[in-house]
């Protein structure tokens, strides 16, 4: 016995009503769905800027160049507000002294700009002057406040003068006062000229 079309549509009439209520009901659902959230870019931990072979320049009240810092790069982020760099170089100078060279291979400034800290190899040459001979100080880490002329960190430092070797953990330099503070474990090594 064969089934005609007609009669086959006439089995499904009765399914009909419920298949369009499940349609209905899948359709109603999709629309009172919440919208996917967008990604929030203030929470996303991405530059703003990026510049490279940053130079900065700091005039005294008399206009006289003050402090120079420069990087190979200088990345900012807004989220924290935080400001990268790579290769930083700061350069101290002042009338009355030698000038003071401070480099490291990373960098960080404050988000006031008025602090900078660096990490991994980081070096401070005081250039020699009439009465002192040059100073190179070496340590991981060193934190600089550039207008109080002060730079401190907790970390082992070397310093080398023409006679002295010195190793110790921890040291305060004040460059106004031409003043370098040993904290603790001092070890030194002093050579006379022949």
């Amino acid at each position: 016995m064969m089934i005609s079309p007609l009669q086959r549509l006439r089995e499904w009439t009765p399914l009909l009503p419920l298949l369009l209520l499940l349609a209905a009901t899948h359709w109603l659902n999709q629309q009172v769905q919440p919208l996917p959230e967008k990604p929030d870019s203030s929470k996303r931990h991405a530059p703003d800027f990026v510049v490279s072979r940053f130079s900065a320049t700091t005039l005294d009240e008399r206009g006289k160049q003050r402090f120079l810092l420069s990087a190979q790069k200088l990345v900012h982020y807004p989220d924290d507000d935080s400001t990268h760099m790579d290769e930083p170089r700061l350069t101290s100078l002042s009338a009355d002294t030698p000038p003071v060279y401070t480099s490291a291979k990373l960098g960080e400034l404050s988000s006031k700009g008025d602090e900078v800290f660096l990490r991994d190899n980081v070096k401070i040459v005081r250039a020699a002057s009439a009465t002192q001979s040059e100073m190179v100080v070496t340590t991981a880490y060193l934190h600089v406040i550039p207008d109080r002329d002060l730079a401190d960190t907790d970390h082992p430092v070397t310093m080398v003068d023409a006679h002295n070797i010195v190793h110790a953990v921890g040291m305060r330099f004040d460059n106004k006062a031409r003043v370098v503070k040993l904290l603790a474990q001092v070890r030194s090594q002093h050579e006379t000229k022949h």
